[in-house]
């Protein structure tokens, strides 16, 4: 009788053993990717990690676009022919092959925020959410996507074109489409994002996406395929949204005074060393590379292995006309001497304006509306970076009338007179 009561005993704490609910490994203190998207907090969330590449193809993207054009340099590095150092060099001299990881890192940010994008959109469908609050969140994914394309297709014409989530390997792979094709969705997206997206109900801004980002978005888009028509109604439509210049050109780029009414769309930044920062390294790698970069940042710094990039030429310095307060506020001059390790030692803060270097010394131009110190954290600054102001609207309504035929002179007087 004994054995039989053992036996049993065995039998049911085998079957027990046994149960799909005993071995399930499914983590019950953190969301699965089945256990996630469920609350509209959540899919909230899941934007918010959409705009999160934006950073990460921001501080490669100045090698791949505005290094290439006639406003910026590199400033080589002779002591060191690190690799590193040649990707971004050959970038800027326009021989970069398929291999350059500044050049892949901008392609993979891209498809990283597009993937992202991809998952909210399809998910956001099968959920019952009221029209109202399903609209900003497929609308501000929506405008993400189409911006990531946009950057894509610019720089590597046709690419793979993934409007879905991928749950299977063999769906992860997907040949080029035509730029046509692409330009086709970014279109169809940036619409779906003005229909419902809101104007901005304050200023300053949340820092999202908002019906003025994805306007201004599709007016470049147009005008990149030069509709100007189409361009130049998107852009009229953008003041009666509250938009208007700042008083000082200065003031759009300060961090006190982040997205402001000048703001369509910033790259947002925190400066800080605690957990959810997220500093601005530009300021950084803007400066001429040095051990000590106090002078300008007012905390001791070495930019000695991430600065001397994107370096104005002068051919941009010349460029603005006598008296425009834009040059000031954009462009200062480090004065110094470089040392025997080609690193420079800066010895003076100075004005761009009829700059002369002192005896001994030279002056590097850098980009000067980044730098608001003291920083506090050596990691960065809290400086946002702008990606669409409304003077850039107010500058491209009047190449779409000019293209047109049409006098240009509001819109670019509008700016011209701020800065004179």
């Amino acid at each position: 009788m004994k054995k039989t009561y053992i036996i049993l005993a065995l039998t049911a704490l085998t079957a027990a053993s046994c149960k799909k609910d005993f071995i399930d490994l499914t983590p019950k203190d953190s969301y699965t990717d089945a256990t996630f998207y469920k609350t509209v907090d959540q899919f909230k969330q899941a934007d918010i990690a959409a705009y999160a590449p934006l950073r990460d193809v921001l501080v490669n993207d100045y090698f791949t676009s505005e290094m290439r054009s006639d406003n910026t340099i590199y400033q080589p590095y002779p002591s060191n022919r690190g690799t590193a150092y040649l990707y971004r060099e050959s970038i800027s001299n326009f021989t970069n092959t398929s291999t350059n990881d500044y050049v892949n890192a901008v392609w993979q940010h891209c498809y990283t925020g597009i993937s992202r994008t991809n998952i909210v959109i399809e998910r956001l469908k099968t959920t019952d959410f009221d029209a109202a609050v399903k609209a900003p969140i497929d609308g501000q994914a929506k405008f993400l996507r189409a911006f990531y394309y946009f950057k894509l297709v610019r720089l590597f014409g046709g690419v793979p074109l993934f409007l879905k989530e991928v749950t299977k390997a063999e769906d992860a792979f997907l040949p080029r489409s035509a730029a046509d094709a692409i330009y086709n969705q970014i279109i169809a997206d940036a619409k779906d994002a003005i229909s419902e997206l809101s104007a901005p109900a304050k200023f300053p801004q949340t820092g999202e996406a908002t019906k003025g980002s994805a306007t201004m978005l599709l007016a470049e888009v147009y005008a990149t395929q030069k509709k100007w028509a189409d361009a130049e109604t998107l852009l009229n439509t953008l003041s009666g949204m509250g938009y208007g210049l700042n008083a000082n050109y200065a003031d759009a780029f300060t961090p006190g005074n982040k997205n402001s009414k000048e703001s369509l769309f910033d790259i947002q930044f925190l400066e800080g060393t605690i957990l959810g920062t997220t500093p601005n390294p530009l300021p950084f790698h803007f400066l001429p590379r040095s051990t000590n970069t106090s002078i300008i940042t007012g905390i001791n710094t070495n930019n000695s292995s991430t600065g001397g990039w994107n370096t104005p030429t002068q051919d941009l310095i010349n460029a603005y006309e006598p008296n425009d307060k834009r040059l000031d506020a954009s462009i200062g001059i480090v004065e110094g001497t470089y040392n025997a390790s080609d690193l420079f030692v800066y010895s003076a803060n100075k004005s761009v304006i009829g700059y002369t270097p002192a005896a001994g010394k030279m002056g590097v131009p850098y980009i000067k509306k980044y730098e608001h110190p003291p920083l506090i954290a050596v990691t960065g600054s809290s400086d946002n970076f702008p990606v669409y102001r409304y003077s850039d609207a107010l500058l491209l309504l009047a190449e779409a009338q000019n293209e047109q035929g049409k006098s240009p002179l509001t819109a670019l007087n509008t700016v011209r007179s701020r800065a004179l």
